[in-house]
């Protein structure tokens, strides 16, 4: 299998660089090849161009060659898995920008369907997300009605054909102990391994 792995938190040591180290190690243990990309540390750009929004097709539309290499990148795996933090209910800017400017029509969606949905365009069926928080569980869900879980699992990735979301929310990692960052770590490596069955 070839599958995608996105970290999108700016401070390197930071606990989702260690989870996003243990999916990929745990990816090529298992003989998994991975497409890992550091979003904060290749300096993806996450503005949308005027210009980029008149570009639909395929990866060659995108003037930007870092867009261009994401853009043929994504439609080659079979499986996706985004980490990143819960910032006001929402993944950072970096990875917003990730899915404006790659997941583009023509590349991992069409329009105009006789059923007036998008057709999702990518191979991949399956996504893990990885969210850290420091909002508890019960706030997240009465107060906030867990926007994260919207975005990935009903909007951006049943839009561009994947069928299968699962996401696991690690909280709160503020004031947690070593012991729960390493089963937490443990979590998320049979959590990769999943991926593959």
């Amino acid at each position: 299998m070839r599958i995608g792995v996105y970290l999108a938190h700016p401070r390197p040591g930071s606990f989702n660089h260690a989870v996003y180290g243990a999916v990929v190690g745990e990816l090529r243990q298992r003989g998994a090849e991975v497409v890992a990309h550091d979003l904060y540390g290749e300096g993806f750009g996450p503005l949308l161009s005027a210009e980029e929004t008149g570009t639909v097709g395929a990866a060659d539309a995108a003037q930007d060659p870092q867009v261009a290499l994401h853009r043929a990148e994504v439609g080659t795996l079979d499986a996706l898995v985004f980490v990143h933090p819960n910032w006001w209910g929402m993944p950072p800017a970096v990875l917003t920008g990730w899915v404006q400017r790659v997941l583009a029509p023509g590349v991992a969606y069409k329009l105009g369907t006789a059923e007036g949905e998008p057709a999702g365009l990518l191979k991949a069926g399956r996504a893990l997300v990885l969210n850290t928080s420091d909002t508890p569980a019960e706030r997240e869900r009465d107060e906030f009605g867990d926007p994260l879980e919207r975005i990935w699992a009903a909007c951006v990735l049943p839009y561009v054909g994947v069928g299968e979301v699962r996401r696991v929310v690690l909280r709160t990692v503020g004031d947690s102990t070593a012991a729960e960052r390493a089963a937490w770590l443990a979590d998320v490596r049979r959590e990769a391994a999943a991926l593959l069955g």
